[in-house]
């Protein structure tokens, strides 16, 4: 499934920085799909492949939750226009 991972950021270089530790320790089986910032870097948007929205939960939050407030969803992934497969 593919998570999205729709995040308001209080700390910018924090949030990044963050995200990019987690990208070199990614879960089994999971791929980041999308990272991108609004252009003032209040908002971001990253999509994630795993077998769980938990499991992303689990491992965004470690490593960016104390910068930003993140809500988790599962996309619809069908009916997603330029969605990387």
């Amino acid at each position: 499934m593919y998570v999205m991972a729709v995040s308001t950021v209080s700390d910018q270089d924090g949030f990044w920085n963050g995200l990019k530790r987690a990208h070199a320790k990614l879960p089994e089986g999971a791929a980041w799909k999308v990272a991108v910032a609004s252009k003032d870097g209040a908002k971001a948007v990253n999509i994630i492949s795993h077998d769980s929205i938990d499991g992303v939960r689990d491992f965004f939050e470690a490593h960016a939750g104390a910068h930003a407030t993140t809500e988790f969803f599962e996309a619809d992934a069908p009916n997603a226009v330029g969605l990387p497969r």
